[in-house]
């Protein structure tokens, strides 16, 4: 089963980061956000992906391209071009297989799915989706036999997500008892870990966000949520930035691979 990642949009409150580089290139512990994603999926045994680019979608290519060339040491002959890599100890390449497809800088996350159509093969009944800007710990197999089980054209990830803000607890009297920094909030949110059958394609349409085709599905009670109540972070902003690059030196939660 393949795995489509968006991974074109612009990412404006990053512009800092994103002026030179997509927002799913921005680095996690020296290894862009959309690595980690990936190695999540391939942990399960998912390794086939679809990246939709966009917004500067050759920094993705060239940074897979030369993977090799950037994990180990090597020497480059200029005028042939030949390259001898020098492997250091055991081969650490990821192992997974990639499609680069380039939907276009200013096209909708709805239409770049569509778009990804005839990239999905006739023998795959179900493929799945996820944005290039959120980890999590969910296990994919999990998610796969409930949306199997669902018997429904699409299943969204629900999760609880934390609160931009510091939230305050106070009495009558107006005086404040607590500050709760940044709390997780009871309600849920869709994850971005989703699954699909190749009904959904029908269900989107060109300039439309994915949220859209959402819609859609739940007017026809076609739309399931797995619950996920482990760890999930998306990277909004400089401060999730940190928050993910400090959670990697002393929990990384959502390392499920070795």
């Amino acid at each position: 089963m393949k795995t489509i990642i968006l991974s074109g949009g612009l990412g404006y409150r990053l512009k800092e980061e994103t002026e030179f580089k997509p927002k799913p290139m921005v680095n996690i512990g020296g290894k862009p956000i959309l690595w980690h994603i990936m190695k999540i999926y391939s942990h399960y045994g998912f390794n086939e992906f679809i990246i939709a680019l966009g917004y500067k979608g050759d920094y993705v290519k060239q940074y897979f391209l030369n993977q090799k060339q950037l994990i180990h040491d090597f020497t480059l002959h200029t005028k042939t071009g030949f390259t001898k890599i020098h492997k250091k100890g055991k081969n650490n390449l990821d192992d997974f297989k990639i499609t680069f497809v380039n939907t276009g800088e200013e096209t909708l996350p709805g239409e770049r799915i569509l778009k990804l159509k005839n990239y999905i093969s006739k023998e795959d009944d179900m493929f799945m989706v996820t944005y290039g800007d959120g980890v999590s710990d969910i296990n994919i197999k999990e998610l796969i036999r409930f949306h199997k089980k669902q018997k429904t054209i699409g299943t969204i990830t629900g999760v609880h997500p934390k609160s931009k803000y510091g939230l305050l607890h106070f009495g009558n009297n107006n005086v404040v008892s607590d500050f709760i920094e940044k709390p997780v909030l009871k309600e849920r949110t869709n994850g971005g870990f989703m699954v699909f059958n190749k009904k959904f394609f029908n269900y989107l349409k060109p300039g439309e966000l994915e949220h859209e085709g959402l819609k859609r599905l739940v007017k026809e009670k076609q739309l399931s949520v797995y619950i996920h109540d482990g760890f999930w972070h998306s990277m909004d902003t400089y401060n999730d930035v940190d928050d993910l690059n400090k959670l990697w030196k002393e929990n990384p939660r959502w390392k499920v691979w070795k």
